[in-house]
Formats: structure tokens, sequence, C-alpha cells
């Protein structure tokens, strides 16, 4: 019979671990401790496989069965659902390693190179200086628009406008980089286009910033 939480909850330790089926391959897996993790057994290519899905009852019973389906699914397309995992881990950790002060370093090595001159590259590091303790250490892929907005805020309430934007136009060339290597997907700053506070600007420092592009 299929399993339930309750069932599964009144799952009892024993001398030896054991497993109790749900369907389709799944099932929940008793250590002597007590401690119940999900298993999915599986075939390929005639070689029996186990993928393990993680604990209960932080991978609830309807979570397991829809990673279940899902590893299902991957077998009717050819691909072993251990190996869609490892990738999927592995890929996630690089998206990790990814913070927005590694993508920046990186950006800043690449306008070097380039030549630009060295009153630019320095407001660009003040500029990164300012930005670095607020998101620095946060993967690109977390990092979204308010979180952008947040870090200006700080600046823009001490009354300090136009570095205000230029640290919007900085985090937005970051973005841009990344996007270009394939690092991130969008830049977060496009949605923050008139959020901040226009307030005597000229066009001048803009301009200067706007060659780190």
């Amino acid at each position: 019979m299929p399993l339930t939480d309750t069932k599964i909850r009144n799952l009892k330790p024993k001398p030896k671990p054991y497993k109790v089926a749900d369907f389709y391959g799944l099932y929940v897996f008793v250590r002597t401790s007590g401690s119940r993790s999900w298993r999915f057994k599986y075939r390929i290519d005639d070689v029996e496989k186990l993928l393990v899905i993680g604990d209960y009852p932080a991978i609830t019973l309807a979570e397991a069965r829809q990673a279940r389906d899902l590893a299902r699914s991957d077998l009717a397309k050819g691909r072993d659902p251990s190996e869609v995992k490892k990738t999927k881990a592995l890929l996630e950790g690089q998206a990790k390693a990814q913070t927005f002060d590694s993508v920046a370093a990186r950006n800043v090595e690449k306008i070097t190179t380039e030549g630009r001159a060295q009153a630019t590259l320095v407001k660009y590091e003040w500029i990164l200086g300012m930005i670095s303790p607020v998101i620095g250490r946060k993967p690109m892929a977390e990092i979204t628009a308010p979180m952008v907005l947040k870090c200006l805020r700080n600046v823009e309430d001490k009354g300090n406008y136009q570095t205000a934007r230029r640290m919007r136009y900085t985090i937005g060339s970051i973005f841009r980089f990344a996007v270009a290597t394939g690092i991130a997907q969008h830049d977060p700053t496009f949605a923050l286009k008139g959020a901040l506070i226009q307030h005597c600007l000229t066009s001048a420092p803009m301009e200067q910033f706007s060659l780190i592009a």
C-alpha cells in the first residue's frame, strides 16, 4: 500500500536498517537511529541504481514523490537521474561561487587590460568599495532588484544622490559583464530606472562612468 505521513511518522527503528516501499521504486529507508530518508531504486542500461532524494521530514512525502516522478521522466528520456542530480549540484555550486565581488574583480581586470585611465579605475574601485559590504559576498544569481535598491538607499539617504546613481550604474556594468560571460541571466538594475532621486546632476560625471560599461 502507498505510504502516508502517519505511517512514516510511526516507523520505529530496528536492530538493522530497513526500507518501506511507496510505489514506482520510491521507498523510505529507516536507519537504526530512527532517522528516515527517501530513496528511489531504478534500472538504466540493465544496471540497478539508487537515487538518494533526501531526509524525511525535511522532504515531505509529496516532495519525494515529485522527485521520483522527475527521475522517472529523466529515465524516459534516456538520462540517468543520479548523473542529472550530480550535474545540477555542480552547476549550483559554481553559481554560488560566482559572487558579486569575484565577478567585479574579473571586470576590473578586463577594463585594466583595456587601458582605461587610472583616474577612472580609482573611481571605479572606490564605488565598488561601498557596494561590497552590502552585496559583495552574495552569489550573482541571488541578487535581486530590492537588494540593490537597499544598497543604493544607504547612500541616497545620506544625501549622496550622485554617488547613488554612480553605484547603480556600476552594479549594472558588473551585471552586464556577467550576462555577457554567461554568469548571470539578467541585470536587476534595469528594474530600478527612475527609482533614485534626481538631484541637480550634470551629465559629465555619468559620461565619464559610461566608459566602464
